[in-house]
């Protein structure tokens, strides 16, 4: 009876197996789709976040393995990933702005072909991923791709805040400023924003009051440094012209009004973002000092570059004086007035002239002469030098706005009082000039022939070449000696400078 039984219960379970296993094998068991999660930190969830935030997920599949990730920011564009963890920065929009995350987990259950196209859970994903081996842009047989299985139907997804913070703006290290300046001044900041330097959407400039909106200009955000200018003397409210870098080439169409001649100014700019957050105004000069523009008395400029204390100033101001110009040149305390962004902002500042007197001891600023003084005469401004130079000097510096001949410079150590030098018998409109003291660490130059005119030379051998020579164009006068410690014997420096600058520069007295 017990093996009857058995007998039956195997007869049953077979006849059990074979009526369903035609269902079994029709109908296997459905591939189910992974699970996604986000790691979720405090400071993501609860608080506006900067711009740049990591995100973290992970994937669970029950029945399979996973093999990457779909991400999206704005629901629409998906992109595939096989990490589990990025560092984003998201662009902060004009407010403050909430950015919703999701993203999908994908399982490996997938068809073992290359589709050109993934379309799941009404969302088109695009082609499958894959690595361009050849970079063509396009699938080849044999490039490995992934396979995309079952992607997570319901994306696990996460609100991230991101609060619009204000930029931040402070000068940079060059931007000081003198007591004193003609109306031409260059200024320099550094810029910045939480939110990205690309969310700077504005610089505004203003002079003296940052209440009159009519008077701020809008820059452009990038823009860090500018050069004011301006040649409008006769008007009640004159307009600067805004070099963008300091650039010639580059002025912004509009011009900057508020500029007060003869008085005191003030200089203020901000940053402002995209979403209108602005930074505070920042001035120059701060709190506690003062800058001064005063407004050009006439066409010549006297560049003070001379560092001893001995009666030069009160020299050239006598001299100028005698020839008839009296309130009609001004005096530049280069030494003392210093600007910032100085090639620039001098350059700048002796275009508003059309002649320049600089003298100096022999320590003059021979990197400012080089990189000024050519650009100054191509733009039709004529210069005189008296200068000596120190006991080493570059050539090549010299010839930077000279026109001698590099190869051969003559020194000596000192000349005695009385020392002549005399002119050219050419052009006896030249005076001899008469030392009137002990002269040290003296230069002078054989010139270029194809560049220069000869003029003043020692007639007793004391050095060869020539220590005072014109340019061809009679735009450039140097005489290498200070004129002041020229002026012995017959004191014929007046009658020079009326020869150059009435006669060779066509000043008008």
């Amino acid at each position: 009876m017990k093996k009857i039984l058995i007998i039956s219960f195997v007869f049953i379970s077979m006849f059990f197996f074979l009526s369903c296993g035609e269902d079994f094998i029709d109908n296997p068991n459905d591939n189910k789709p992974p699970e996604t999660r986000i790691a979720l930190f405090p400071d993501s969830s609860i608080a506006p976040q900067p711009s740049r935030l990591e995100v973290a997920w992970w994937g669970d599949d029950s029945d399979g393995l996973i093999v990457g990730f779909y991400y999206t920011w704005d629901g629409i564009d998906w992109t595939f990933t096989s990490e589990n963890e990025i560092l984003f920065s998201l662009q902060i929009g004009a407010t403050d702005t909430t950015y919703a995350f999701k993203v999908s987990a994908v399982d490996n259950g997938g068809n073992g072909i290359y589709d050109n196209k993934i379309f799941q859970n009404g969302i088109d994903f695009g082609p499958e991923p894959f690595t361009d081996s050849n970079n063509d842009g396009i699938y080849n047989n044999g490039e490995k791709f992934f396979d995309i299985g079952l992607i997570d139907p319901s994306p696990a997804t996460l609100n991230f805040p991101l609060k619009n913070t204000a930029p931040t703006i402070e000068w940079n290290a060059l931007s000081i400023i003198p007591q004193i300046s003609f109306p031409v001044m260059s200024f320099g900041w550094n810029a910045d924003d939480l939110d990205g330097m690309g969310t700077i959407s504005k610089i505004n400039i203003v002079l003296n009051d940052t209440t009159n909106f009519n008077n701020i200009i809008s820059l452009d955000g990038s823009v860090r440094t500018i050069t004011l200018r301006t040649k409008d003397f006769n008007s009640a409210n004159p307009l600067m012209d805004i070099l963008i870098e300091g650039n010639e080439s580059n002025i912004f169409p509009e011009k900057l009004s508020g500029l007060k001649l003869d008085d005191y100014n003030t200089f203020y700019v901000q940053a402002v973002d995209i979403g209108g957050a602005s930074s505070k105004f920042i001035s120059l000069p701060d709190t506690g000092k003062t800058w001064y523009v005063q407004k050009p008395k006439g066409d010549f400029l006297i560049m003070d570059d001379y560092s001893t204390s001995d009666g030069a100033a009160a020299f050239y101001n006598s001299m100028m004086d005698s020839l008839g110009l009296n309130g009609k040149y001004d005096i530049y305390d280069y030494l003392n007035q210093k600007p910032p962004y100085t090639n620039v902002t001098f350059l700048q500042t002796i275009k508003l002239f059309k002649y320049v007197l600089w003298y100096s001891d022999n320590n003059p600023s021979l990197d400012l002469a080089a990189a000024t003084v050519q650009t100054y005469i191509d733009a039709g401004g004529k210069i005189a030098f008296s200068m000596q130079f120190p006991q080493n000097v570059d050539p090549v510096l010299l010839q930077g706005f000279l026109p001698i001949n590099p190869d051969t410079i003559y020194s000596k150590t000192s000349l005695l009082p009385n020392t002549v030098i005399s002119a050219q018998a050419t052009d006896s409109t030249y005076k001899q000039l008469t030392t009137i003291t002990s002269l040290f660490r003296i230069k002078s130059f054989y010139l270029n022939p194809n560049g220069a005119v000869p003029i003043y030379y020692f007639p007793n051998n004391e050095l060869k070449g020539y220590i005072g020579f014109f340019n061809n164009s009679k735009s450039l006068f140097f005489y290498g000696l200070p004129l002041s410690k020229s002026n012995g014997g017959a004191a014929n420096v007046k009658s020079l400078l009326s020869k150059i600058f009435f006669e060779d520069f066509g000043v008008t007295p």
